[in-house]
């Protein structure tokens, strides 16, 4: 295992994240994938106990492409390109498993989280289904190599993103996009099936009216959402979002049903319908809410 920790990030991924932006921003929105990155190296998956299958079980596939259209309606747009299974960007810092590493961790890990006794903390130790993703435990310094190459800066990129949108609009509203297993909402029998999970941290990452403007728009293009069951919102969504300072967060659940083959992960014809329906959605939840007014307000000031 000190075979990974040897080698460098960028040998590793080359392009960890990526960030894409608009000739000209036009809304005060940013768009966040954390968890679409498929770039397994050989050393990684060497590592590991689990098929390459197994491995993207974790991941929220294909939501970078999904919103790629976004940068050309005015949105810019920051993706992993390093998988979750190997880091995951939508937790702590240092949301650390003890299980996981053969060293002591350190003082200022949060080792007690949920997410920690799980097994799913910032360097998860499992994919869905229990599965363990290691044989055996990983020495501490490559896990704290993954966090500062990788996770931090992704977050430093997403909070440039976020202070310039909000620099520029007096505003800035983050929409944070994953995907969901499909049996992760199941409704009991005559009630309607959940393609979207709206989270916005029980009410404290953004407002009621974000919220409303965002359940109209998707149930315009005939999906229908739900608020905070079962996902009200991660990390990103708890750190980032203070809509008392006109920083605004709504995480984004998509049901995989609608765009994946579950099984073999290949993409369905759902995956360019959303492709090109969610710029509009985008758009309409800022316009149906009163985000817009708000940042002219602001800018006025």
């Amino acid at each position: 295992m000190d075979n990974l920790a040897a080698d460098s990030v960028e040998a590793l991924f080359g392009r960890p994240l990526e960030v894409i932006e608009p000739a000209r921003q036009t809304l005060p929105v940013v768009l966040s994938s954390p968890h679409s990155g498929r770039n397994y190296p050989i050393e990684f998956r060497d590592l590991s106990r689990l098929s390459a299958l197994d491995l993207r079980r974790s991941e929220d596939c294909y939501i970078d492409e999904m919103l790629a259209e976004g940068p050309q309606a005015g949105m810019p747009l920051l993706a992993a390109r390093f998988p979750r299974a190997y880091l995951d960007a939508n937790r702590e810092p240092m949301e650390l498993d003890p299980r996981l590493f053969r060293e002591r961790l350190p003082a200022q890990a949060n080792s007690r989280s949920v997410r920690v006794a799980n097994g799913l903390g910032t360097i998860p130790r499992i994919v869905s289904e229990g599965r363990e993703i290691y044989p055996g435990r990983l020495p501490l310094a490559e896990g704290m190599r993954r966090i500062e190459h990788l996770y931090r800066p992704y977050h430093a990129q997403l909070q440039r993103l976020i202070d310039q949108t909000a620099q520029r609009y007096g505003i800035a509203l983050l929409l944070d996009v994953h995907s969901m297993p499909s049996t992760s909402v199941t409704q009991p029998l005559g009630t309607r099936h959940v393609d979207v999970v709206l989270g916005d941290r029980y009410g404290c990452s953004t407002t009621p009216d974000v919220v409303d403007a965002a359940t109209r728009a998707f149930a315009a293009i005939g999906l229908h959402a739900v608020v905070n069951r079962p996902y009200a919102g991660g990390f990103i969504t708890e750190r980032y979002g203070e809509p008392n300072r006109g920083r605004h967060v709504l995480q984004i659940e998509i049901n995989r049903a609608l765009y994946l083959n579950e099984t073999t992960l290949e993409p369905l014809s759902g995956l360019a319908d959303l492709r090109a329906a969610l710029p509009g959605v985008f758009t309409d939840i800022v316009a149906e809410s009163r985000l817009s007014q708000r940042g002219s307000a602001a800018a006025a000031e």
